[in-house]
């Protein structure tokens, strides 16, 4: 039987550094401090959470509020403690106003060089914000998160609704790169729709994300281990097949910081980081690479 594939996403022969052809990225998601909250004016509070209190008055639920405040407490330190152990570079995406109420993370992040990514400056929707808005939006967390960190971010993830002119937006600012996408494996350039201003689009993935443990109440620490396996060896087959591939594997401090489940992080860490294949970077590092090889 005879039928055309989709062209496989990477350039013929393009390798990543070292000549890895599978690129790994560890995000690592910092919004507590920065979730809705009565406390902080908004018209409601923060619904998205392990708790999920069945109350749709507006009124603090502070309950809610200390469980984000855990991933702070006690889930950052169990995470940079495993990015020491294993010697991983991550990239954080952070709602700005998170580390300025955390301004002890933010130091740990620059002390380790790793890549913060700009998350907005609160952990909030911004489809229905105006281009001047959301730019202003763009710009907050871009400023305090070099404050808080040292370094100015050059990537982007917003909550994911945003408007049809954010990467225009961060083109303009400045940003290299826009993770607000599922689409493949591999990055890829685009412009705005006429043509202007383009900026790498490097894909995200929640499928794999830590997520799943408060989607899915049936969701274990073994199925995300197994899942989080099979996808590294599919890629990393692939990429040695069909072409260089990337893969994304988001955390949260809140959940995977739990002291129930920071082992399948453990575990999962101690797997990759045994293959020699596999480049472990920043998405800095990997949109730079893909961008110093393939032209806009």
């Amino acid at each position: 039987m005879s039928y055309d594939l989709p062209p496989d996403p990477a350039p013929a022969g393009f390798t990543w550094p070292g000549g890895k052809t599978l690129a790994f990225s560890l995000v690592v998601n910092v919004e507590e401090g920065a979730e809705r909250s009565i406390l902080k004016g908004d018209k409601a509070p923060e619904p998205v959470d392990e708790l999920l209190p069945p109350i749709k008055a507006p009124i603090r639920v502070h309950g809610n509020e200390s469980s984000y405040q855990y991933g702070i407490n006690r889930g950052a330190p169990r995470i940079l403690e495993r990015l020491e152990r294993y010697g991983i570079p991550a990239t954080w995406t952070i709602c700005a106003e998170a580390l300025e109420k955390a301004p002890w993370l933010g130091a740990a992040i620059g002390a380790r060089g790793d890549e913060p990514a700009n998350h907005g400056y609160r952990w909030l929707f911004t489809f229905n914000m105006s281009e001047d808005d959301e730019r202003d939006f763009v710009r907050k967390g871009t400023a305090s998160i070099e404050a808080t960190t040292g370094r100015k971010p050059v990537g982007y993830l917003s909550r994911y609704l945003h408007t049809d002119h954010l990467r225009r937006t961060l083109a303009d600012e400045g940003y290299l790169y826009h993770m607000d996408d599922y689409s493949d494996d591999f990055p890829r350039w685009e412009t705005y729709q006429d043509g202007t201003d383009p900026i790498v689009v490097l894909p995200y993935a929640v499928d794999s994300n830590d997520m799943k443990f408060w989607l899915d109440p049936s969701f274990t620490t073994d199925m995300w281990v197994d899942y989080a396996k099979a996808t590294f060896d599919t890629l990393l087959a692939e990429s040695k097949t069909h072409g260089a591939r990337m893969m994304s594997l988001g955390l949260h401090l809140r959940i995977i910081g739990r002291p129930g489940r920071i082992g399948a992080l453990d575990a999962v860490l101690d797997y990759i980081t045994g293959h020699d294949e596999v480049w472990i970077a920043t998405r800095e590092q990997i949109a730079q690479s893909f961008a110093a090889a393939v032209s806009p």
